[in-house]
């Protein structure tokens, strides 16, 4: 369970800093935040996995080409939400 947990944060932080170099612009988020975003990544990119290739329709995690694909749609939202709420 704690080697899950630890393998969750990498891939979290793997796929939510590549997804900060793919996006244009600047993000001011954190590392905490990059690592959420993420794994919040990895769940989006999983799910959009199982429409696509007509799998279970589970909520599920992907791999990491699915997670950075996943984060930078989060990131993409993030800041499209979080500049709409600043103004």
């Amino acid at each position: 369970m704690l080697g899950f947990i630890i393998g969750l944060i990498v891939v979290g932080l793997l796929a939510g800093a590549l997804a900060r170099l793919l996006v244009p612009g600047r993000q001011d988020i954190s590392i905490p935040a990059t690592i959420g975003v993420g794994i919040v990544g990895s769940f989006v990119g999983g799910f959009l996995g199982s429409l696509l290739f007509d799998a279970d329709m589970s909520l599920q995690p992907s791999g990491i080409i699915g997670s950075v694909i996943g984060a930078v749609i989060v990131l993409l939202v993030w800041t499209r939400v979080g500049s709409g709420a600043k103004r």
